[in-house]
């Protein structure tokens, strides 16, 4: 697709312009900046590309608040086309049945966890829509939750599998709704522990 917008004379700056443009609930926004405040570290953790995320993320002005972007790496070559290359190539290959080749959420999510396990007890928060953080929130445990958009396809695969979900499952439909059960769930856990005792992590998917 970008190799067709290339030909086509759009360049890299049409396409930051271009999405510039996708809309975003500013609730989300706001809630990504109180979810910060709150001193949680964020992640996004998505099958989109880092190109496009980062523009997002800085024309709303909240790159900096998120700790990592993990993703499918991009670039743009000599003649000034933008290419995205996969975040699990060849040469680093996954073997889940459940993700695309390009990229398995459950293994950063594995990753992400084991990184956290020496700093204390976290308490996972993972937001997502799509078929591929099917995977990550099996990985979650007791005491993390998970909050899947009401209707699209992660909702219903925990729906439909949901004695394999071991997490808290809040649903969310909009952005309004999500800054609610978001800022509750953080307060909630705040309210019950120190700081020094439990932290907060929560990750962003982006399908």
């Amino acid at each position: 697709m970008l190799e067709e917008l290339h030909s086509n004379g759009k360049t890299v700056e049409d396409i930051v312009q271009c999405l510039k443009q996708v809309p975003v609930h500013p609730r989300i926004v706001a809630a990504i900046r109180s979810v910060h405040a709150l001193g949680c570290d964020m992640k996004v953790l998505s099958d989109a590309n880092q190109f496009y995320i980062e523009t997002i993320l800085k024309h709303h002005g909240v790159l900096d608040l998120f700790s990592e972007i993990i993703t499918n790496p991009t670039f743009v070559d000599e003649n000034g086309r933008l290419g995205i290359t996969p975040y699990n190539d060849s040469s680093n290959p996954h073997s889940c049945n459940l993700c695309p080749p390009n990229l398995c959420k459950g293994l950063v999510m594995e990753q992400i966890q084991a990184s956290c396990s020496s700093k204390g007890k976290y308490m996972f928060i993972y937001l997502g829509d799509g078929k591929g953080d099917y995977c990550p929130t099996l990985k979650l445990g007791e005491g993390d939750h998970v909050m899947p958009r009401k209707n699209f396809p992660l909702s219903k695969l925990i729906c439909d599998n949901s004695t394999l979900v071991k997490a808290e499952i809040h649903e969310w439909d909009d952005g309004e709704e999500l800054e609610a059960i978001l800022l509750r769930l953080i307060e909630a856990e705040t309210s019950i522990t120190t700081p020094s005792s439990r932290s907060s992590h929560l990750s962003r998917s982006s399908d």
